[in-house]
């Protein structure tokens, strides 16, 4: 029987997985199984942000995005395929799409490199934005592992199966400002502020965004708005933990519309951590999520070489 559809993600808090209560611990790993079996969306409290830090990165993300073109682009290095530094507008299409996305990012990665990782860009006029990234890169980071513990208990897995898989990874932190359109009769046709898409990823952690906007597809067809409380961040399935358990964990198609007309002239902040293992990573489905009736659907592929080909379908590289 299929579960039963939501209108709403579920909430969860975090604090129930490391309270030390082994009956709490279960029901939080059924909730968020039950979650990401279902819509792959869930809203989390007690993730370790607090409400000054996210307030202070926020700051830090505008002062820098109200800066003039030729500031910003001292810090887009196309070499870099938009995994460090600033992309520019309309730089990012996503998949199935032929119209850019309405937005412009900036993109922090792993403070610790390892392999062929490239280094951190940061904008030297402003250190405030290095300090305040930094933190919340770090603080997504130890959340994200603790629910990659809960989801591969979820899988019957060893509670530490991602730990070496995450350790050095190449997550990324991504601030977002899809900008003001003054003349939305100018905007090409199908342009939206982030068209239709799943994440690359093996999880998505979401702080709250400045403006609404956020909307995901549930399984009948149905566009659903996503809102967080102001304690909540969105957790989300991506594509890449949807192909290590061969469709069961469900990476969920999402998009940012635009707002309405009046209020095109603004700005919408947004800023999502988007968590990846190493590149040397095994997406091959595991063997408990294949089954008759769930027959395996993905082609065998390392997590950098479906980075890769991800890449190339968004156009950031060629």
């Amino acid at each position: 029987m299929e579960p039963a559809l939501l209108n709403e993600v579920p909430s969860l808090d975090l604090a129930d997985f490391t309270s030390g209560d082994a009956r709490r611990k279960q029901q939080f790993v059924k909730d968020l199984g039950a979650a990401f079996t279902n819509i792959g969306f869930v809203a989390i409290k007690n993730h370790g942000l607090s409400d000054d830090l996210r307030n202070a990165l926020y700051e830090s993300v505008q002062e820098f995005f109200s800066q003039p073109d030729d500031v910003k682009k001292k810090y887009e290095f196309p070499e870099l395929f938009g995994q460090r530094g600033y992309i520019g507008k309309g730089k990012e299409t996503a998949k199935g799409f032929k119209v850019a996305d309405l937005k412009e990012f900036y993109h922090v990665g792993q403070p610790a490199p390892v392999g062929q990782m490239p280094s951190n860009i940061f904008p030297e006029e402003f250190p405030d934005f290095k300090k305040h990234t930094l933190e919340v890169y770090h603080t997504f980071e130890n959340a994200g592992k603790t629910l990659l513990r809960a989801i591969a208990i979820y899988l019957d897995l060893p509670e530490d199966y991602f730990e070496d898989k995450v350790r050095n990874g190449d997550s990324l932190l991504r601030a977002l400002h899809y900008f003001p359109i003054p003349n939305p009769e100018l905007v090409p046709e199908g342009a939206v502020r982030a068209a239709a898409h799943g994440d690359i990823n093996l999880i998505t952690l979401l702080m709250g965004a400045s403006a609404e906007g956020l909307e995901v597809l549930r399984r009948d067809g149905e566009w659903i708005a996503i809102t967080a409380l102001p304690d909540q961040i969105v957790v989300n399935v991506g594509d890449m933990l949807d192909r290590l358990t061969n469709h069961k964990l469900k990476s969920t198609i999402h998009r940012v519309v635009n707002p309405p007309r009046e209020k095109m002239g603004t700005s919408r902040y947004s800023i999502p951590f988007f968590m990846h293992p190493r590149a040397d990573m095994d997406l091959t489905s595991l063997e408990s999520c294949v089954t008759p009736e769930n027959p395996k659907l993905y082609v065998n592929m390392t997590a950098g070489e479906f980075l890769d080909e991800r890449l190339r379908e968004l156009g950031l590289k060629k």
